[in-house]
């Protein structure tokens, strides 16, 4: 790892991702000033017994750092913390750097960076996958867009939250190659869930199908970490559903003909299922509760 320059930083949004990740920061003896919209998250606590320090307002976070790090929910959310009227913007030093780690899709990533031009403060698209376990691991995985020699700056940054970081291109790539992450995982999802249906329709332990498949060419990350938690009947999110539709959405925005890609289509009817169950709560729980779908069909 390179060494850091230790300037001071600021963390804004402290959910299941963005909470694990600053504590991370904070474990590496950093200056950071942390923000969250609501008091009352649970991972609040974490965050104030690492040392970060938890503000009250963007102002009092941005103010005097030179690295902002972001981690929210969907475009507007972004939009109104860097653009709104006590926004980033009114208060960050010129020059300053925005990494937003949120997913916002290639098309909402360039028209932020765009307008922050003009207001001489940079940005970086920085997307993660890996779950609430790869943020407190510091393993997650970081899609980059931006200007290279921004990247180099952040990098050893990134290092302390993530294991495989890969710079990807101009402003936006790291979100174009989110989205191909999120086609991806929606769909390992589909494939985990029937393949426990099938186990449990011949009388097999599911637990022997996460054993033997892993160790396979049918292995990966949501066979391994989320199946268990299926088996367990654990829909605690890692990642909420509601955030899984909305990548989703930014996926087809950006698709030509959405029809010559039926996967895609059949994991959102399969999330929308769940998210509608139990008075709409169905959206707060994990992606691997796309179990409550097939469940229905018994």
């Amino acid at each position: 790892m390179v060494a850091i320059v230790k300037n001071e930083i600021a963390f804004l949004g402290l959910g299941v991702m963005g909470a694990p990740m600053t504590v991370n920061f904070a474990h590496h003896n950093l200056s950071i000033k942390a923000w969250n919209r609501t008091i009352d998250r649970p991972g609040l606590e974490s965050v104030r017994e690492s040392g970060a320090t938890i503000v009250n307002s963007i102002q009092e976070a941005v103010e005097s750092a030179s690295i902002i790090f972001t981690c929210l929910g969907d475009i507007p959310d972004v939009e109104e913390v860097i653009f709104g009227d006590n926004g980033i913007v009114n208060h960050a030093s010129p020059h300053s750097i925005i990494v937003d780690f949120s997913t916002i899709g290639s098309q909402g990533a360039r028209a932020i960076a765009l307008k922050l031009q003009s207001h001489n403060i940079r940005f970086m698209d920085a997307p993660v996958s890996g779950g609430d376990i790869g943020a407190k691991n510091g393993t997650l995985t970081i899609m980059v867009g931006g200007d290279k020699q921004d990247f180099e700056e952040i990098k050893p940054y990134l290092e302390i939250v993530g294991k495989n970081i890969t710079y990807c291109g101009e402003v936006g790539s790291g979100q174009a190659v989110k989205l191909c992450n999120q086609v991806l995982a929606s769909l390992h999802m589909v494939a985990l869930c029937e393949a426990l249906q099938l186990a449990k329709t011949q009388n097999i332990d599911p637990t022997l199908i996460v054993d033997v498949c892993s160790t396979g060419a049918a292995g990966s990350w949501a066979l391994s970490n989320l199946a268990p938690k299926i088996i367990n009947q654990d829909y605690q999110p890692g990642f909420m559903i509601k955030h899984i539709l909305k990548d989703l959405r930014l996926v087809k925005e950006v698709m030509e003909d959405i029809d010559n890609y039926p996967g895609i289509n059949l994991a959102q009817q399969l999330f929308n299922q769940v998210a509608h169950l139990d008075d709409d709560n169905g959206y707060l729980e994990g992606t691997q509760a796309m179990i409550k779908a097939y469940n229905n069909y018994d």
